[in-house]
């Protein structure tokens, strides 16, 4: 029987998003404002048989769902700004060990404790360069509450085919909005399981790739043993110190984002064909960007928006695109220095028009603020 709307908040949504794509392992450490996230996963995991743990930090708790991931189950963690700092190590560790998981990042005004109950798109750096190495994740950020339900199934399709943490990086206030959604009936979404191996388990190599780059992954406690530490590691997960070997292993570990980059990076485009005026935004400013481009068409003046789905690996190619034939490009987002905007800027180029609208202060963007840049 098909399910019937529910008035649900972000997070929620996205512990449910988490649940309907098979996570069974919830460990984390309350935050505001991503708290809802692990009083949803509290009450409902138990049901399902699933654990429910809070651990006594963030660093723990990423190193808890780690194990849990070693051990087959679909396991994720929810924080927030400082919480996302403590979790930067173990985070590095899994995406050495290529450990599948997903991490929920609802951004708040910093730095350190900030404006712990307010609004901010300003981690979006640290998603991508938070860790030390050369290395690579995929990052998601949510506009609404139906996508908070949907780019969570999607984190986790994705760190399970590809063998990565996936980072939803969502803010404050699609966090604690509330929409009517519709929560599929299983099957109507799709659900990807990891690869695991098959033939003589003696023959199993953990780090040996398949022709899609990704190894085929055990679980711990399997006939197919598995070594994962955070060394630097041979085919076999054993460490392997050899300047050749490094240059394989990472080489590897990053290619596999490019041979899948067109299953990765999502974007949205609303009113782009003709569009002199571009707004690129992500998160819950893309609202706002939407409704500024609306008051621009109605005066007549042709706006349109490029949504920011995917915001690492970064949309590139659709932003050289409709970037390219815009005459001026807007970015408009919560963080002080431009972190998507410069990114839009390297794209297109010093001549470009590119103007930054930039919000700090712990509140959203307005359509206003977009149109006076304009």
């Amino acid at each position: 029987m098909k399910n019937h709307g529910r008035l649900l908040q972000g997070n929620e949504a996205m512990a449910q998003g988490a649940i309907y794509a098979g996570a069974r392992f919830y460990a984390g450490y309350p935050i505001t404002p991503s708290s809802e996230i692990a009083q949803e996963c509290s009450r409902v995991m138990p049901k399902l048989g699933g654990v429910y743990m809070q651990m006594e930090d963030e660093i723990a708790s990423m190193a808890a769902i780690i194990g849990a991931s070693l051990t087959g189950a679909k396991s994720f963690t929810a924080t927030s700004g400082p919480g996302f700092s403590l979790m930067q190590e173990n985070l590095g560790l899994a995406i050495m060990g290529e450990v599948p998981c997903v991490v929920m990042n609802v951004q708040r005004s910093g730095p350190s404790t900030g404006l712990a109950t307010k609004p901010a798109q300003s981690d979006i750096m640290q998603i991508r360069w938070g860790r030390h190495g050369d290395q690579e994740l995929i990052a998601l950020s949510p506009s609404s509450v139906a996508e908070c339900f949907s780019l969570t199934v999607e984190a986790f399709n994705l760190a399970e085919k590809l063998r990565t943490p996936v980072i939803l990086a969502a803010d404050e206030i699609v966090a604690h909005m509330r929409e009517n959604i519709v929560i599929p009936d299983e099957g109507e979404i799709e659900v990807i399981d990891r690869a695991k191996p098959t033939g003589d388990p003696a023959a199993y190599r953990p780090f040996a790739p398949a022709p899609d780059g990704v190894p085929p992954m055990s679980a711990y406690g399997s006939e197919y043993i598995m070594h994962v530490s955070s060394s630097m590691h041979g085919p076999d997960g054993y460490s392997n110190n050899s300047p050749d070997n490094a240059a394989r292993q990472i080489a590897r570990k990053n290619a596999k984002f490019e041979h899948h980059r067109a299953e990765i990076v999502k974007t949205k485009a609303f009113e782009v064909d003709d569009a002199d005026i571009l707004l690129v935004a992500f998160g819950t400013v893309t609202r706002a960007a939407r409704a500024a481009a609306a008051k621009l068409r109605a005066e007549g003046v042709k706006a349109g928006v490029l949504q920011l789905v995917t915001v690492w690996p970064f949309p590139s190619e659709a932003v050289a695109e409709l970037g390219g034939r815009a005459r001026t490009v807007v970015v408009p987002e919560m963080n002080y220095h431009g972190q998507i905007a410069g990114e839009v800027k390297k794209v297109l180029g010093a001549d470009k028009d590119v103007r930054r609208v930039n919000g700090w202060n712990g509140q959203i963007i307005t359509p206003r603020d977009i149109l006076k840049a304009i």
